[in-house]
Protein backbone atom coordinates (compact mmCIF):
# COMPACT_ATOMS: atom_id res chain seq x y z
CA UNK A 1 0.00 0.00 0.00
CA UNK A 2 1.39 3.39 -1.30
CA UNK A 3 2.25 6.12 1.70
CA UNK A 4 1.14 9.78 1.30
CA UNK A 5 4.79 10.64 0.53
CA UNK A 6 4.95 8.49 -2.28
CA UNK A 7 1.99 9.33 -3.66
CA UNK A 8 2.55 12.31 -3.81
CA UNK A 9 6.02 11.75 -4.95
CA UNK A 10 4.64 9.96 -8.09
CA UNK A 11 2.71 12.64 -8.57
CA UNK A 12 5.45 15.15 -8.55
CA UNK A 13 7.38 13.03 -10.78
CA UNK A 14 4.28 12.81 -13.72
CA UNK A 15 3.84 16.50 -13.12
CA UNK A 16 8.11 16.92 -13.98
CA UNK A 17 7.13 14.52 -17.01
CA UNK A 18 4.38 16.39 -18.16
CA UNK A 19 6.44 19.43 -17.88
CA UNK A 20 9.11 18.27 -19.96
CA UNK A 21 6.84 16.95 -22.76
CA UNK A 22 5.19 20.59 -22.23
CA UNK A 23 8.93 22.46 -23.05
CA UNK A 24 10.10 20.20 -25.93
CA UNK A 25 6.85 20.15 -27.55
CA UNK A 26 6.50 24.57 -26.99
CA UNK A 27 10.29 24.64 -28.11
CA UNK A 28 10.00 22.84 -31.03
CA UNK A 29 6.25 24.03 -31.97
CA UNK A 30 6.79 27.73 -31.24
CA UNK A 31 7.90 29.92 -34.30
CA UNK A 32 4.88 27.80 -35.93
CA UNK A 33 2.15 28.43 -33.55
CA UNK A 34 3.14 32.57 -34.19
CA UNK A 35 3.09 32.83 -37.12
CA UNK A 36 -0.40 30.85 -37.34
CA UNK A 37 -1.66 33.11 -34.43
CA UNK A 38 -0.14 36.10 -36.22
CA UNK A 39 -1.78 35.09 -39.80
CA UNK A 40 -5.13 34.01 -38.40
CA UNK A 41 -5.15 37.53 -36.26
CA UNK A 42 -4.98 39.05 -40.06
CA UNK A 43 -7.26 36.87 -41.73
CA UNK A 44 -10.04 38.02 -38.66
CA UNK A 45 -9.43 41.82 -40.09
CA UNK A 46 -9.27 40.71 -43.85
CA UNK A 47 -12.27 42.42 -44.51
CA UNK A 48 -11.80 45.93 -42.36
CA UNK A 49 -7.93 45.93 -43.89
CA UNK A 50 -6.80 46.15 -47.18
CA UNK A 51 -5.94 42.43 -47.32
CA UNK A 52 -9.26 41.27 -49.41
CA UNK A 53 -9.96 44.50 -52.26
CA UNK A 54 -13.67 45.85 -51.83
CA UNK A 55 -15.92 44.62 -54.27
CA UNK A 56 -16.93 47.43 -56.55
CA UNK A 57 -20.83 47.97 -58.27
CA UNK A 58 -22.00 47.26 -61.47
CA UNK A 59 -24.37 48.77 -63.39
CA UNK A 60 -27.09 46.09 -62.86
CA UNK A 61 -27.05 44.72 -59.30
CA UNK A 62 -29.89 42.13 -58.77
CA UNK A 63 -30.78 41.86 -62.56
CA UNK A 64 -29.42 38.76 -63.88
CA UNK A 65 -31.58 39.26 -67.45
CA UNK A 66 -29.14 41.61 -68.31
CA UNK A 67 -25.51 39.96 -67.33
CA UNK A 68 -23.72 39.02 -69.77
CA UNK A 69 -22.89 35.17 -69.86
CA UNK A 70 -20.14 33.27 -67.48
CA UNK A 71 -18.62 32.03 -70.46
CA UNK A 72 -18.29 35.90 -71.70
CA UNK A 73 -17.05 37.41 -68.27
CA UNK A 74 -14.65 34.28 -67.89
CA UNK A 75 -13.46 35.33 -71.19
CA UNK A 76 -13.03 38.71 -70.38
CA UNK A 77 -11.18 38.53 -67.23
CA UNK A 78 -8.82 35.87 -69.07
CA UNK A 79 -7.99 37.88 -71.67
CA UNK A 80 -7.27 40.74 -69.41
CA UNK A 81 -4.90 38.75 -67.67
CA UNK A 82 -3.37 37.90 -70.58
CA UNK A 83 -2.55 40.45 -72.18
CA UNK A 84 -2.60 43.42 -69.68
CA UNK A 85 -0.67 41.13 -66.73
CA UNK A 86 1.22 38.54 -68.93
CA UNK A 87 -0.01 36.33 -66.37
CA UNK A 88 -1.33 32.48 -66.49
CA UNK A 89 -5.26 32.82 -67.03
CA UNK A 90 -6.39 29.36 -65.25
CA UNK A 91 -9.54 30.42 -62.37
CA UNK A 92 -9.21 29.13 -59.55
CA UNK A 93 -12.81 30.30 -59.13
CA UNK A 94 -15.64 32.47 -59.83
CA UNK A 95 -17.21 34.38 -57.11
CA UNK A 96 -20.83 36.07 -58.31
CA UNK A 97 -22.04 38.94 -56.28
CA UNK A 98 -25.68 40.13 -57.31
CA UNK A 99 -26.72 42.22 -54.62
CA UNK A 100 -23.51 43.75 -56.91
CA UNK A 101 -23.63 43.52 -60.34
CA UNK A 102 -20.03 42.27 -59.83
CA UNK A 103 -18.26 38.58 -60.54
CA UNK A 104 -15.06 38.32 -59.36
CA UNK A 105 -12.46 35.46 -61.24
CA UNK A 106 -9.25 34.66 -58.78
CA UNK A 107 -6.28 32.90 -60.25
CA UNK A 108 -5.00 29.71 -59.90
CA UNK A 109 -1.37 30.85 -60.50
CA UNK A 110 -0.83 34.01 -58.92
CA UNK A 111 -3.07 36.03 -56.20
CA UNK A 112 -4.76 39.18 -58.69
CA UNK A 113 -8.35 39.53 -58.42
CA UNK A 114 -10.15 40.77 -61.69
CA UNK A 115 -13.92 42.34 -60.48
CA UNK A 116 -15.49 42.28 -63.77
CA UNK A 117 -19.44 44.14 -63.79
CA UNK A 118 -21.70 41.31 -65.03
CA UNK A 119 -23.97 43.26 -67.67
CA UNK A 120 -21.60 45.65 -69.03
CA UNK A 121 -18.34 43.41 -68.88
CA UNK A 122 -16.02 46.61 -67.95
CA UNK A 123 -12.78 45.42 -65.63
CA UNK A 124 -14.26 47.33 -62.60
CA UNK A 125 -11.02 46.58 -60.60
CA UNK A 126 -7.82 44.56 -60.32
CA UNK A 127 -6.17 43.77 -57.47
CA UNK A 128 -3.95 41.45 -55.37
CA UNK A 129 -5.38 39.44 -52.87
CA UNK A 130 -3.39 39.59 -49.77
CA UNK A 131 -5.68 37.26 -48.15
CA UNK A 132 -5.21 34.54 -49.83
CA UNK A 133 -1.37 34.46 -49.99
CA UNK A 134 -1.81 34.90 -45.81
CA UNK A 135 -4.40 32.23 -45.85
CA UNK A 136 -1.88 29.80 -47.57
CA UNK A 137 0.59 30.83 -45.06
CA UNK A 138 -1.71 30.02 -41.97
CA UNK A 139 -2.62 26.77 -43.30
CA UNK A 140 0.89 25.53 -44.55
CA UNK A 141 -0.22 25.21 -48.13
CA UNK A 142 1.64 27.98 -49.17
CA UNK A 143 4.43 25.37 -50.08
CA UNK A 144 2.31 22.87 -52.04
CA UNK A 145 1.54 26.45 -53.84
CA UNK A 146 5.23 27.04 -54.22
CA UNK A 147 6.12 23.08 -55.63
CA UNK A 148 2.84 22.99 -57.60
CA UNK A 149 1.07 20.45 -55.57
CA UNK A 150 -2.29 19.52 -55.77
CA UNK A 151 -2.26 16.92 -53.13
CA UNK A 152 -1.56 19.64 -50.34
CA UNK A 153 0.84 17.08 -48.80
CA UNK A 154 2.08 20.19 -46.99
CA UNK A 155 -0.70 21.49 -45.91
CA UNK A 156 -2.06 18.68 -44.33
CA UNK A 157 1.38 17.69 -42.61
CA UNK A 158 1.40 21.31 -41.33
CA UNK A 159 -1.99 21.22 -39.67
CA UNK A 160 -1.43 17.90 -38.37
CA UNK A 161 1.84 18.68 -37.11
CA UNK A 162 -0.41 22.09 -35.24
CA UNK A 163 -3.37 20.15 -34.53
CA UNK A 164 -1.33 17.32 -32.55
CA UNK A 165 1.22 20.10 -31.02
CA UNK A 166 -1.91 21.84 -29.67
CA UNK A 167 -3.23 18.75 -28.05
CA UNK A 168 -0.32 17.91 -26.51
CA UNK A 169 0.26 21.37 -25.06
CA UNK A 170 -3.57 21.16 -24.03
CA UNK A 171 -3.00 17.88 -22.12
CA UNK A 172 -0.12 18.33 -20.66
CA UNK A 173 -0.99 22.32 -19.37
CA UNK A 174 -3.79 20.56 -17.84
CA UNK A 175 -1.72 17.87 -15.69
CA UNK A 176 0.93 20.67 -15.05
CA UNK A 177 -1.98 22.72 -13.59
CA UNK A 178 -3.97 19.27 -11.45
CA UNK A 179 -1.09 17.73 -10.21
CA UNK A 180 0.15 20.54 -7.96
CA UNK A 181 -3.18 20.80 -6.48
CA UNK A 182 -3.68 17.21 -5.83
CA UNK A 183 0.09 17.46 -4.57
CA UNK A 184 -1.13 20.25 -1.86
CA UNK A 185 -4.53 18.55 -1.17
CA UNK A 186 -2.16 15.32 0.05
CA UNK A 187 0.17 17.20 2.14
CA UNK A 188 -2.10 19.49 4.01
CA UNK A 189 -3.95 16.15 4.83
CA UNK A 190 -1.52 15.32 6.82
Amino acid sequence: MKTKDTSTQILAKKTRWWRNIHKSVSIVLLSFFLLTATTGILLGWKKQTTLLPKTNNGIAPNQPNRWLSIADLTTIAQTYVSDSLQKNTAVSRIDIRPEKGTVKFVFKNHFSEIQVDCASGLILSVATRNSDFIEKIHDGSILDYWINEDQSFFKLSYTSLLGLGLLTLSVSGFWMWINPKKIRRQKNKK
